[in-house]
């Protein structure tokens, strides 16, 4: 029992530090640096309080990138989820090549979110808008990324994309649990599809429904590859999420300690909002 302690903590104890000098330290760092009004250049800072705190509650690019960020999130969790789950039940079915589709719709989970941004950069801005003319329709022959009121939907596209492809995985994992034993029974009850669906399939998933909305939800709240690669928070602001605003802001505008408050903040909104996820929908777990 000793040795296997001792390898135990061989292998735990550097992960571990490596964990605090890493991801840790940094974090309590920007915590402290959250209390100054440091410009993330200079050596010499003042402490400030909350000072930063209240002016963020006041700040309208602030508002604006959490407006933008919460609309992007929903849509995408919501969009992810119902297609992702489509494309499952049709790769779980009795079909042909269903193992090579199976590793057609994971490839996207593959490829780099830079690379997948440039690309549908490239297609928004050149090939839609010439097939848009070539149709004759209007909608498709201007880019939509250099419409405010339209980018953030080309941003949701790309995101919803490449995002299908690890929720699907999940979803799989979840239909493949199910015993056909049961499917068998209500043929013989005469069940149609969508009672199939409803009293059998989604219940038996609903742990896996809860997780990729808790991932979906997290990852979206968090986009940021996307926007570097597609609008750069553009046009104008139409388009800054928040970790795009912290990332410019800290980084290029001189406001180190106010955006360390902001991902402070930020940081909170998020675990509250994923620990309201997982009880709110494990709860309906329970009643299904």
């Amino acid at each position: 029992m000793t040795k296997r302690l001792t390898a135990f903590y061989w292998m735990t104890v550097p992960a571990v530090i490596l964990f605090f000098i890493f991801m840790t330290l940094p974090a309590l760092q920007g915590i402290y640096y959250s209390f100054t009004n440091w410009n993330g250049f200079g050596k010499h800072y003042d402490f400030v309080g909350f000072k930063n705190y209240v002016n963020i509650f006041t700040d309208n690019n602030v508002g604006n990138a959490y407006w933008f960020t919460f609309k992007f999130a929903i849509v995408t969790t919501i969009l992810i989820n119902i297609l992702s789950l489509l494309i499952a039940l049709g790769l779980n079915a009795k079909i042909k090549f269903r193992n090579f589709f199976r590793g057609i719709y994971f490839l996207p989970n593959i490829l780099s979110v830079l690379i997948v941004g440039y690309i549908f950069n490239y297609l928004f801005s050149n090939v839609f808008t010439i097939w848009g003319k070539n149709l004759g329709i209007s909608a498709f022959s201007t880019n939509i990324l250099g419409n405010e009121n339209l980018a953030w939907i080309g941003i949701v596209i790309v995101a919803v994309w490449q995002g299908i492809a690890f929720n699907t995985i999940l979803y799989l994992a979840g239909l493949q649990t199910i015993p056909t034993s049961l499917y068998e029974a209500s043929n013989l009850d005469g069940a149609s599809r969508w009672q199939e669906f409803w009293k059998i399939t989604f219940p038996l998933i609903a742990p896996f429904f809860t997780i990729n909305m808790v991932l979906a939800m997290k990852n979206s709240l968090m986009v940021f590859d996307q926007i570097i690669a597609l609008t750069n928070g553009g046009p104008g602001r139409a388009t800054q999420s928040i970790s795009h605003l912290i990332y410019t802001g800290g980084f290029q505008g001189g406001e180190f300690a106010y955006q360390s408050a902001n991902s402070v903040i930020y940081f909170i909104v998020i675990a509250v909002i994923s620990v309201l996820q997982l009880k709110f929908l494990q709860g309906r777990e329970t009643d299904m």
